[in-house]
C-alpha cells in the first residue's frame, strides 16, 4: 500500500466539506487569524473550530499563536500531493480515452465500405 494514501484520504475528507474548502481557498491568498476566517460563516465559533481542527489534523493548515491571536497558514505539501494524484488520474484516463478513440476509429474503418 502506498504511504501517501492515508494522507490523501485525510485531505479528500477535509476538502469534501464546503466550509473547509472555503477556508483553504481563503488561506491560499495568505495567512489569516481564526476570527477573520470564521467571520464569513454563520456558525458558532466552536463549530468553526471543529472544521479548523480537521484541516489541522490532515496537515492542510498549520496554526501559530502570538498572544491572543491564532494565525492559520495553508500548507502546500498536502495540496501538492492531492494535485499529483489528480494529475496521475487525469493522465491515466487521457491515455485510456485515446486508446478507446483509436479502437473506435479502427472499427469504423473496418465497417465502412470501400
Amino acid at each position: 500500500m502506498d504511504n501517501a494514501l492515508p494522507a490523501l484520504d485525510g485531505a479528500f475528507r477535509a476538502l469534501a466539506d464546503p466550509t473547509r474548502r472555503a477556508v483553504v481557498e481563503r488561506l491560499a491568498r495568505g495567512p489569516a487569524s481564526v476570527s477573520d476566517l470564521a467571520r464569513p460563516f454563520e456558525m458558532a465559533l466552536p463549530s468553526f473550530l471543529q472544521h479548523l481542527r480537521v484541516l489541522e489534523e490532515t496537515g492542510l493548515v498549520s496554526t501559530r499563536k502570538a498572544g491572543r491571536v491564532r494565525t492559520c497558514t495553508l500548507r502546500m505539501e498536502p495540496i501538492a500531493a492531492v494535485n499529483q494524484w489528480l494529475e496521475a488520474q487525469r493522465s491515466l484516463w487521457a491515455t485510456r480515452l485515446d486508446q478507446l478513440d483509436t479502437l473506435l476509429l479502427q472499427m469504423k474503418d473496418k465497417d465502412s465500405p470501400r
